[in-house]
């Protein structure tokens, strides 16, 4: 055989290997795409939050696994796992807990709703002035610490400040109560068509939707004429 036919047939035998390579580089990726394909359809059918009840549960594995582990040496599980939470952590912790807890519990008793109200408004008080409570307490002498016979009458003046913003919280207190204690009036002379409460709620959103077009049909069996 010449060399001319040598060389052709090593690029022949070249080309053949590669291209049963990309042969099998594409029967491979088929096979890719298809597993993928079944692995996001399983996924679609999952719930919503299944993502987060299996991290849950991966935690709450991993917790257990931890709590045996500590109990088996008799130590204490928390304190153990509080040595390894920087303060940092401990204080994010601390704040996420502070503000899931529910500080108004509503209405118990008239105290109770007092010392809310209290706890709420002292938390919008700014920080003292110092200087202010100096200056105030060398100008008012004794009077400043009041006594047994106090007379303060003209010896302090409140700042338009102070006033302004007791009075804008008197009236976000006031549009509170307003909101909160809206009653609903009643119409004397309205028609009596309900038996009791909700037997009215539910005529009155029967009326909303359909009564534009059943005002005829009423007035005329309130008139006895209907056929």
């Amino acid at each position: 055989m010449s060399e001319a036919g040598t060389s052709v047939a090593d690029r022949m035998k070249e080309r053949m290997e590669r291209l049963k390579k990309l042969h099998n580089a594409r029967n491979e990726a088929r096979v890719d795409n298809h597993k993928e394909t079944i692995a996001e359809d399983e996924r679609n059918k999952l719930p919503k939050n299944w993502e987060a009840k299996k991290r849950q549960a991966d935690w709450l594995i991993e917790d257990k696994k931890s709590r045996d582990a500590v109990a088996e040496k008799g130590l204490d599980y928390d304190r153990v796992k509080l040595l390894n939470v920087s303060a940092v952590e401990a204080e994010r912790i601390d704040k996420l807990k502070a503000k899931k807890k529910n500080g108004d519990p509503g209405f118990s008793d008239y105290e109770a709703a007092t010392a809310r109200q209290y706890q709420r408004l002292i938390k919008q008080m700014p920080p003292p002035d110092m200087a202010k409570y100096e200056r105030q307490k060398e100008e008012l002498g004794d009077s400043f610490y009041g006594g047994s016979n106090p007379v303060l009458f003209g010896l302090h003046k409140d700042s338009k400040e102070a006033v302004d913003k007791m009075v804008k919280d008197l009236d976000g207190q006031i549009a509170k109560r307003k909101k909160y204690s809206r009653r609903r009036t009643h119409n004397d002379d309205e028609d009596i068509s309900y038996i009791n409460d909700k037997n009215a709620r539910f005529n009155k959103k029967l009326d909303r939707f359909y009564g534009e077009y059943t005002q005829e049909i009423k007035q005329n069996l309130e008139r006895g004429t209907a056929i």
